[in-house]
């Protein structure tokens, strides 16, 4: 007991320097996350991640392989949301990014701060720092190793924390291993029908005194997914609802036809600082209303190559060569219905709603908080609208990325190990984005209209349409061709990396790791976007091959209209199909697309890396490590500007800047044994997540006439946090453990858009400028300021019921729960707001209930994230948007059969929820008003799997 009240004066000596906890914004609090979780269920698989989780010196949380492969999870950005503390997005029906890129995965509430590693290395998708982790495949992968506090061995680079993908290697096997599995998912809302195959072979054999092995792995998988949405309008929309029986229903812009009628209304537009307060209770908000019908299809595509050979001559000498290839294929074909609201309602319903200063505006002006309009719509008859567009289009992104590692690890001594790696990466990404737009046919007799029956009060909003045909050809023309995205990224980089461990064998330092790394990575940017081109009005009629039918199971049928509007056919935007039939277009062909050159950029980092770490333990009770990494970054960036602000025709020049900065990143962490199996937890380190590469680039843009500019900012610093952790985990067998931890993270150096007066080389005098200088312009630049957090606590536990008899000692349960809050300082209307990061939710979930005997196994999986910003505030929150909370239900069981066999069926989204937005943001800004309903429907899996030997 003495051991333990000396380790407990200890810990609590340590951790006392950290400042307290505190929920006053202005604290600089000090915490630690638990360490959690891992959300699989089957025993081996279980018992080797909790020994990790229990033995491990750093916060860190595994998912194995054969956890990985009995989930219902079609892509990794899935699979890690099962980890506490882990925040993901599911867009198009599976786990991924709502903007198409990034990993769409958020770490302790800090978006865009991952730090992505292949078996250790960097790892990134072309354009990025991070790696489109939605684009990996579960079947390919080794494990998965989550570090939320890294220590100063592993690479630099993300704030929020590190997911390491760990691959197979070929003496991880007992011998010769065949495993192969074929399996098929169905989406019923979409009623399609997917492909996946993967196989892998390994061996190891005998050479001379030592052994060799070799393995190769390849996986396919398509996925077939739908998104139906419903976005409409956002803002206050205030609007005077005028009768038509009014004496000044006409005045106002009321249609003629309707005077006098006492079910008719005229919408007027409002300003609300042109009434007295005493009138604006009378006013109306439109918020919510004119919803547009927008269906997805979306296809994905991943392609899996993995190869791996070793040697060990010896047992103290091994040599090896790893090779990775991803592909990832997202293609969406969407079919849009943008509609036009009259401002003529029939049957016109509102209800009390109390849009304030505060809503609107957050009262920045400051005084008292006054009333903008004090109704909304609830429902109504929109008579006389239009449909504006009929659009189809093609969205196209292929990602490509290939890794190729050889090195050696080498016990040089009895005490001294060696590793050195080389490694090079190549990533490619192209993204080609163009639809073709219908607009009603004026020529028609009569000319199209439709009127629109809109009820704000279901779920989702729904919408009644009649009036003129959306399936006949003769009521629409060919409109528009419209490029909106074309670009080209290419990317690559390598890095040596020199890794010392050395055996102190001292009662108190045990071991000391040293090593430095060498990295460049350099990235291109080319883009060739045309904008649109005028189709001429063509009649539908005249090249009616060229469209289709919309879905006629629009919402699940939940919205009232359902689809079927005719449209441009998606798959018709191959190759240069459209420039071929539209040859007065004017539409330049697929293969000489002109670049534009004000948007093509370079830039080239090196860094340069040393670290030393020291572990430590004492008296069997304590042990830990401590050390620090040094890190210098150059940086070399190119963009081409406008040398005389007149565009096209002015001279476009490259504009090149440099920039180099050094961070010194310590870290320390200490496990104390209460008992042989309670641990208490501490753990500190220093992060740092460099600039986006877009933020960095030097490009310059300006406009004369008015006297603005903007401009990247080569010289903007990586944004640093010192990252706090504190855990205690009790262990109740190989199996159970329960635990509970606080973190916080002091974020510092936030970037913010800063204007200032600034001469700008190359640029003509500006006609008009607010600043003294006449030759100067008001720039706006990125740059580094304001400092934020992000603190939380986390719970987590698992058990199986062993102790139960028959067979009830089969179940077992766990469950993980994250509060997270976070501080992002926004600049608005001069004042600095504190706001959550986007994607950030404030609480997270997940429970898991699960079975295994000899002969099945199974899981439930039911994960929930509350209310959460989307992609950041708006000043005006009535403008803004945010997802509300929501849950998902998942489940799998395998069948182990004869042979070596196994059976699987899985189920996604049972409940069929999703991703839900609403106007305003998370608290006391929060409405009810419906901006974008999806439905993606639920996807069920069957499959086989085969392995013979391993």
């Amino acid at each position: 007991m003495k051991s333990v009240a000396k380790l407990a004066v200890l810990l609590l000596t340590t951790t006392a320097a950290v400042p307290a906890w505190a929920q006053d914004k202005s604290a600089e609090a000090s915490a630690t996350e638990v360490d959690a979780i891992v959300v699989t269920g089957m025993r081996e698989s279980l018992k080797t991640s909790v020994a990790r989780k229990k033995n491990t010196m750093e916060i860190v949380d595994s998912i194995t392989a054969e956890d990985i492969g009995k989930l219902p999870d079609p892509n990794v950005a899935e699979t890690l949301t099962r980890i506490p503390g882990v925040q993901g997005y599911r867009y198009g029906g599976e786990g991924a990014s709502p903007v198409g890129e990034g990993s769409g995965i958020t770490i302790r509430g800090l978006t865009g701060q991952t730090a992505s590693r292949l078996d250790g290395r960097a790892y990134f998708t072309a354009g990025g720092r991070e790696f489109n982790i939605e684009g990996a495949i579960p079947g390919m992968i080794a494990g998965i190793d989550v570090y939320k506090n890294p220590s100063a061995e592993h690479i630099e680079g993300g704030i929020g924390g590190l997911i390491n993908v760990r691959t197979r290697k070929p003496l991880d096997f007992g011998g010769l291993t065949i495993s192969a599995a074929a399996s098929m998912r169905y989406n019923d809302l979409s009623k399609t029908t997917s492909p996946e195959v993967f196989g892998l072979i390994a061996d190891r054999w005998q050479a001379g005194d030592g052994e060799m092995g070799f393995m190769i792995a390849a996986n396919y998988q398509e996925s077939d997914n739908r998104s139906d949405s419903n976005p409409g309008n956002r803002g206050p929309q205030t609007r005077r609802a005028i009768r038509a029986d009014s004496a000044d229903f006409l005045a106002a812009g009321g249609d003629a036809r309707y005077a006098g009628r006492t079910d008719i209304w005229h919408l007027a537009n409002a300003n609300y600082t042109d009434f007295p307060e005493s009138e604006r209770a009378d006013l109306v908000a439109a918020t919510g209303l004119g919803s547009h019908v927008f269906q997805e299809d979306i296809h994905r595509v991943r392609k899996g190559l993995s190869g791996a050979f070793q040697w060990k001559p010896s047992p103290d000498l091994e040599f090896y060569a790893q090779g990775n290839y991803n592909y990832y294929l997202y293609d969406q074909s969407y079919r849009f219905a943008i509609m036009g609201d009259s401002r003529t309602v029939q049957n016109l319903v509102t209800s009390d709603f109390t849009l304030d200063e505060n809503l609107l505006n957050r009262n920045l002006n400051g005084g008292a908080v006054e009333l903008v309009s004090g109704k909304r719509i609830d429902s109504g008859t929109f008579l006389g609208s239009r449909v504006n567009a009929l659009l189809g289009g093609r969205e196209e992104r292929p990602y490509e990325t290939w890794l190729a590692a050889v090195g050696t690890n080498w016990q040089a001594t009895d005490k001294l190990h060696v590793h050195l790696d080389v490694s090079y990466i190549k990533a490619d990404q192209s993204r080609l984005n163009h639809n073709v737009s219908f607009a009603p046919n004026s020529a028609a007799d009569p000319a199209p209209s439709w009127d629109f029956a809109r009820d704000l009060t279901t779920t989702p909003y729904s919408i009644g349409i009649s009036g003129s045909s959306l399936t006949d050809p003769n009521n629409f023309v060919f409109d528009r061709y419209n490029t909106d995205a074309n670009n080209v990224i290419d990317d690559n980089g390598w890095a040596g990396q020199l890794d010392l461990v050395y055996d102190v064998g001292s009662s108190f330092l045990t071991a000391i790791k040293a090593g430095g790394r060498f990295a460049v990575q350099t990235s291109r940017f080319f883009d060739y976007r045309d904008g649109g081109r005028s189709l001429g009005g063509v009649p539908l009629t005249d090249a009616q091959d060229l469209t289709e039918l919309s879905p006629t199971n629009w919402l699940d049928g939940k919205a009232g209209y359902s689809g079927g509007y005719i449209v441009f056919d998606p798959d018709a935007h191959f190759g240069d199909n459209v420039r071929n039939r539209f040859p007065d277009a004017g539409i330049p062909a697929a293969d000489s697309m002109p670049e534009n050159l004000l948007a093509r950029r370079y830039s080239r980092e090196k860094s340069y890396a040393g670290y030393v770490v020291g572990e430590f333990a004492y008296d069997d009770f304590i042990k830990g490590n401590f050390g620090a990494r040094i890190v210098k970054t150059d940086l070399f960036a190119r963009a081409m500007v406008d040398s005389n602000g007149t565009a096209p025709g002015g001279a476009i020049v490259p504009n090149t800047d440099s920039a180099s900065y050094t961070d010194v990143l310590p870290s320390f962490n200490i496990t104390g044994y209460l008992t042989p199996d309670t641990l208490l937890r501490f753990g500190y380190a220093k992060g740092i997540t460099r600039p986006s590469l877009g933020d960095l680039n030097p490009a310059i843009t300006f406009d004369p006439a008015r006297g603005g500019a903007s401009a990247g900012n080569p010289d903007l610093k990586p944004l640093k946090a010192d990252s706090f952790d504190v855990s205690l985990e009790h262990y109740f067998s190989p199996l159970s453990y329960v635990s509970a931890g606080i973190f916080y993270k002091k974020i510092n150096g936030f970037p913010f858009g800063r204007q200032a007066c600034a001469t700008i080389p190359l640029a003509p005098v500006p006609t008009e400028t607010e600043c003294d200088d006449p030759a100067q312009y008001t720039l706006t630049i990125r740059d580094n300021a304001e400092k934020g957090n992000a603190r939380g606590i986390e719970l987590a536990g698992q058990t199986f019921f062993d102790f139960l008899p028959g067979a009830f000692k089969n179940f077992g349960v766990a469950g993980s729960f994250t509060y997270l809050k976070t501080k992002n300082p926004v600049p608005m209307s001069g004042e600095t707001v504190d706001t959550p990061m986007p994607f950030q939710s404030k609480i997270n979930w997940s429970a898991s209930g699960m079975y295994e005997d000899d002969f099945m196994s199974a899981r439930v999986v039911y994960t929930y994230r509350s209310d959460f910003v989307l992609f950041g505030i708006d000043s005006w929150p009535i403008w803004g948007r945010y997802v509300k909370g929501y849950g998902i239900l998942d489940a799998a069981v395998n069948f182990n059969l004869p042979h070596n066999f196994t059976l699987s069926f899985t189920a996604s989204n049972i409940t069929n929820q999703g991703p839900n937005r609403y106007v305003g943001e998370p608290g006391a800004f929060a409405t009810d008003f419906q901006n974008q309903h999806y439905v993606n429907g639920r996807v069920f899996g069957a499959g086989i799997r085969y392995k013979f030997g391993g």
